[in-house]
């Protein structure tokens, strides 16, 4: 923890930094709260608030240090609290706030390791070789999730135990497809298909044109 980082020390506040915050977002988000009636009350709020595909959604907002709930996490960090329910805790840990690397972007991003559970309510129908329960797997339940950020995934092939697999769409040229596929797809195959014991990413990334997402 930095020096110049406080904590809110209190018997029911988690004391531990959850969210890193850049230097760059801290100085954004400080400029924002600024507006605000009575900013110096003001903490930000990170919070999880569903699961998007195989990123989790985020909310934040301000809130004033009197609105932290037992078990929260609240973290001054020089100047800015921030908050993280406790509910988001452990989906958040380790986590940094800062500013899109594409400054035309706008806004703020989270950079999470943590990613949701893979099969969370996923009901599967996998049979067959390994090509085949892939393939279904890709079918049932990681192309629905990729459609609605404009791509796909596809098997290239199999040798063995090791697969093959590519991004189309959307993904394909994708600043962040390739850590799609190996943080949120990778999970998915080795949940559901432990057989598998190496993914290969044979996706030409520099192909890609209008991704969905940059970075």
């Amino acid at each position: 923890m930095a020096a110049d980082t406080e904590i809110i020390a209190t018997d029911t506040i988690v004391t531990d930094t959850i969210v890193s915050v850049t230097d760059t977002a801290r100085a954004k988000v400080l400029e924002i709260r600024g507006a605000e009636e009575d900013p110096d009350s003001l903490g930000l709020r990170i919070e999880v608030v569903g699961a998007s595909g195989v990123e989790y959604a985020y909310d934040l907002a301000f809130e004033t240090l009197a609105d932290a709930a037992e078990g929260d996490s609240v973290v001054v960090d020089q100047g800015l609290p921030v908050f993280v329910p406790a509910d988001s805790i452990d989906k958040l840990r380790g986590a940094t706030l800062d500013l899109p690397a594409n400054a035309a972007q706008g806004g703020l991003v989270i950079r999470n390791p943590n990613r949701p559970d893979p099969l969370a309510g996923v009901e599967l129908d996998l049979h067959g070789d390994i090509a085949e329960k892939i393939q279904q797997l890709l079918e049932q339940s990681v192309n629905p999730m990729l459609a609605s950020h404009g791509g796909f995934a596809s098997l290239n092939g199999v040798e063995g135990t090791k697969v093959f697999l590519s991004m189309g769409g959307g993904c394909q040229g994708c600043a962040v497809s390739a850590m799609t596929l190996r943080q949120g797809i990778e999970a998915q195959i080795r949940a559901a298909i432990p057989e598998v014991t190496e993914i290969v990413d044979v996706t030409d990334h520099d192909a890609g044109e209008n991704p969905y997402y940059t970075d």
